[in-house]
């Protein structure tokens, strides 16, 4: 079984991600990983749905930073 992630891992997981993905900025703010990190309990399954749940939000918002309101909106409008 794998186990659950930390903040911190979290945190370097969406990292890790990102720059996969091609980029080196910091597209979601600290208090937009704390919500993921308390919603996900370290889950990458999680992580990963709510990431990718905020980035299409924020895409469809024309939004270059994903805040901690949006990922709010996406957790309990999608998620719940």
């Amino acid at each position: 079984k794998i186990q659950p992630m930390d903040h911190s891992q979290v945190r370097e997981y969406l990292r890790c991600h990102l720059n996969y993905a091609g980029t080196d900025r910091d597209i979601f703010t600290d208090e937009a990983i704390e919500i993921i990190y308390r919603f996900s309990g370290g889950s990458s399954r999680l992580v990963n749905k709510v990431c990718t749940s905020s980035l299409i939000y924020g895409y469809q918002n024309g939004k270059r930073i994903i805040d901690d309101h949006m990922v709010k909106i996406v957790i309990n409008g999608e998620l719940s």
